[in-house]
This record gives structure tokens, sequence and C-alpha cells, in this order.
């Protein structure tokens, strides 16, 4: 075998970034944004942030009012959602090749189709983080259900590409993330059903703290939205993404 030679005159990757970190950063800027917001609501504004048509006492305020109805909130959670647009997008791409890498052939149309629906997740978030209820409720309204049922369906066909149609076995990382997608999708689907009861419920009988209830689900579906997200930081553990003029993005060991 004769030895392979790169040429002296090559040129390096413009870009070389470890990929866990950049999905770190991607949901740190959702987070970081979605805590202050709440944080910030509860100190500041808990009268204004927790009332509802029912006018019976609540101690949380729901998503909707937290990040879109005053400022510094609502500046602060679009601003995050857009920067972070990129980063989720960019990651959106590198999960293409990562299951045209490790997915069976006859299953990649599959992928690719949880990839699409990743894009759509993304972009529905922006559109009902910019137009909230009270600005356009029609597009908050499509936005939220687009989200929502792109999420799900996204988190459960990625669970189950990875358990059933992968070309090799798992690595023990990518066996961590698993677990734990399949975690953070069972208690996400739980407690938007359990959100969804008690939104009902609470603008049927307009019981004193069920709204708060209503509010802690939220909050509950909203991170465990961000920790199945998240796993993208075992997916490509050791892994790191280039970009140089020939090639464009991609991924691949250092």
């Amino acid at each position: 075998m004769l030895p392979i030679y790169e040429r002296l005159d090559a040129r390096k990757p413009l870009l070389r970034i470890k990929l866990s970190h950049v999905a770190i950063f991607g949901i740190s800027l959702a987070l970081g944004a979605f805590v202050y917001c709440i944080v910030w609501s509860i100190v500041m504004d808990f009268e204004r942030a927790t009332y509802t048509h029912c006018e019976v006492s609540n101690y949380l305020p729901s998503i909707s009012a937290a990040i879109g109805s005053y400022e510094p909130q609502r500046t602060v959670w679009r601003l995050a959602i857009i920067l972070h647009l990129p980063v989720r997008l960019v990651l959106a791409n590198l999960y293409s090749q990562y299951y045209k890498n490790h997915i069976r052939r006859n299953r990649r149309i599959i992928a690719k189709f949880a990839v699409i629906l990743n894009v759509i997740e993304n972009l529905a978030l922006v559109c009902l983080s910019l137009w909230t209820s009270a600005d356009d409720y029609e597009v908050h309204k499509t936005s939220f259900i687009t989200f929502i049922a792109c999420s799900e369906i996204y988190m459960l066909i990625v669970y189950f590409l990875n358990r059933k149609a992968r070309k090799l076995s798992l690595t023990e990382t990518e066996e961590k993330s698993l677990r734990y997608k399949g975690l953070f999708f069972t208690i996400n689907v739980l407690a938007f059903s359990l959100a969804a009861y008690c939104f009902i419920r609470h603008n049927t009988k307009c019981e004193s703290g069920v709204y708060t209830i209503f509010a802690l689900f939220e909050y509950i579906v909203v991170l465990t939205n961000m920790a199945y997200h998240m796993t993208a930081y075992w997916d490509f553990y050791g892994l790191y993404m280039f970009y140089d003029w020939q090639k464009g993005l991609y991924m691949s060991h250092a």
C-alpha cells in the first residue's frame, strides 16, 4: 500500500468547532431566555402576569404571559429565539448527514422527513414568538399547533429510527442519547396532555390553583423539548463541524 500524502499548500478548513459545544450553545440561548422571562415575570410583573379572566388565585405565569406580554421579557425571548435559529438549522443539516451515514437506506426517506419536521418546528417557534396571541391570534394559534405537532412527531420518529433502523450498533454515547430521548419524549407527551386537561378545566370551572398547575406543566413541556434536542450532545460526541470552500459544511472526527 502506498502512503497517502496531503498537499503542503492544501487549504485548511475555515471553521472547526466541536459539535457538542454547538448543541450546548444553541439550547443555552433558549433556556437562558426562558428562565429569565419566567423569573422576571414572577418578581417584577406578578399581578399582571398571573391574572386570568376567572380572577381566581394563581401563582405562576403562563408561558405566553411570561414571554409575550411584557417588556423586557418579550424582547429578550424574541432575540434569543432569533439568534438560536441559525444554530438549530445548522444542526438539522448535520443531522441529515448523520442519518445518511447511520440509518439503513430503506429508512432514509423517513429520516429526511424527520429533518423537515425539525426545520418546520424551529420556524414555527420563531413565528409564535414574534406574533403573540395579542398581536395576531390566528398566526399565533397556527404557529403553536404546527410547533407542537412537528415537535411530537419528530421526537417519536427519531427515537424509533435510532432504535430500529440503524446500520450498526449504537455506541455507548448514542445509547445514552437514545435512553434520554425516550425519557424526555414520554415526559413531554404526558405533561402536554395534563396541561391541556388543566387548561380546559380552568376555563370551564374557574377553580383556584388549576391555572398554576397548567403553567407548571407548560414549563415541563418546553424544558423536555429543549432537553430532547440537547441529546445532540451525545449523538455528535467526539465529532467536529468543519467548513471550507470546497466541501461546504460537514462533520468529521478531528
